[in-house]
C-alpha cells in the first residue's frame, strides 16, 4: 500500500502536503531577471518564487525564518540551490518579506502547503 502511494505521488509529481524541511536558504534577484527558469517561465524577482532541488514545479511552500518567525508563501519554479548545505533559493521579493536581504543566508523551515494548478505536474 505504501509503495503504491509513493509511486502515485511520483507519477503525478505533487509533494505531499505537510512535508517539512529545515536548513539554510539564500536569495537571488536582479542578475537573473528575464532569464528562463528550469520550469520554462521567465524569472521575475518581483514574484514570490523559489528554487528547490527536487520538489515539483508549482509546489506552494510556506517558508518561515527560524530566528524571527517571519513567513512568506512561494511557488517552486526553478531548480537549485547549487551551493552545498542550502535547501532553498528564494526570489528577491520573498527575501524582502523574510527580512534576509542584508544577511543573504538564513535558517528556514519550509512546509508544503499546496500546488498551483497551472503547472501540469502539480495537482491538488
Amino acid at each position: 500500500m505504501i509503495l503504491r502511494y509513493s509511486l502515485l505521488l511520483l507519477l503525478v509529481g505533487c509533494a505531499p502536503k505537510g512535508k517539512v524541511e529545515t536548513g539554510l536558504a539564500s536569495w537571488y534577484g536582479p542578475g537573473f531577471a528575464g532569464k528562463p527558469t528550469a520550469s520554462g517561465v521567465r524569472f521575475r524577482p518581483s514574484r514570490r518564487t523559489a528554487a528547490h532541488r527536487t520538489l515539483p514545479f508549482g509546489t506552494v511552500l510556506r517558508v518561515t525564518r527560524v530566528d524571527t518567525g517571519k513567513k512568506v508563501r512561494v511557488v517552486v519554479n526553478d531548480r537549485g540551490p547549487f551551493v552545498s548545505g542550502r535547501i532553498l533559493d528564494v526570489s528577491q521579493r520573498a527575501a524582502r518579506k523574510l527580512g534576509m536581504i542584508r544577511s543573504g543566508v538564513v535558517e528556514v523551515k519550509i512546509e508544503v502547503v499546496g500546488c498551483k494548478r497551472r503547472y501540469k505536474r502539480c495537482v491538488r
